[in-house]
């Protein structure tokens, strides 16, 4: 789900296996504390099969902008338009196999970027990517894994972004995205069944 060739192609193995019913939990719940307008212009980065993007269209009029769901790997990309069939408006989804930083999107041109369950493999440029996609005052959403309840395969572990710390509570998740230069950031911890995950909200500030 980021810029390494090596990081698609695990994801690419894991397409047709993929624990689908927890990233649609984190999806729902990442939603649901940002709360993106329904017109909004939304990014869903490094979006995998595409959880956020497939849940956050549902209600959206057709009058919306569709909805940039963006990730390196073709495999869950395709998984994620399979998943997609049946939906009212085709082009809802704008469906993307690319880098995921930076996004193939003009500057400050998107209201609010989401990231579920991957920022910790795209590292903290992605930050400075969103500062520069988002308008003055639009929102960013993303999840983390709790720094004490995760714990990844030896495969995926070699392909962390060694530049984001995983947060051992919901403070230290908002003091970092402040240190990445967004304000008002908000953090809560999520339990989903033997697994915690942080996530946040924050606002891109003005003049930057």
């Amino acid at each position: 789900m980021t810029q390494s060739p090596p990081l698609a192609g695990a994801f690419d193995e894991l397409a047709d296996s993929y624990d689908h019913r927890h990233h649609e939990e984190i999806a729902r719940v990442l939603i649901a504390w940002v709360a993106p307008g329904a017109e909004d212009v939304v990014a869903d980065v490094a979006c995998g099969a595409g959880a956020v993007a497939r849940q956050l269209v549902q209600g959206r009029p057709d009058s919306a902008p569709s909805i940039l769901a963006v990730d390196l790997s073709p495999g869950m990309v395709a998984v994620g338009r399979d998943r997609a069939a049946g939906l009212e408006r085709e082009t809802a989804i704008d469906w993307r196999v690319a880098d995921a930083v930076p996004l193939p999107v003009a500057e400050r041109s998107l209201d609010v970027v989401l990231c579920a369950s991957s920022l910790h493999f795209l590292g903290r440029r992605a930050l400075a990517d969103w500062r520069r996609a988002l308008r003055p005052g639009g929102r960013v959403g993303f999840t983390l894994p709790l720094a004490t309840h995760f714990r990844p395969s030896e495969r995926f572990t070699g392909l962390l972004a060694r530049d984001v710390p995983l947060p051992h509570t919901a403070q230290e998740a908002s003091r970092w995205a402040t240190a990445c230069g967004f304000v008002e950031a908000e953090s809560r911890v999520h339990v989903v069944g033997t697994r915690r995950v942080v996530v946040t909200s924050a606002t891109r500030p003005d003049g930057r």
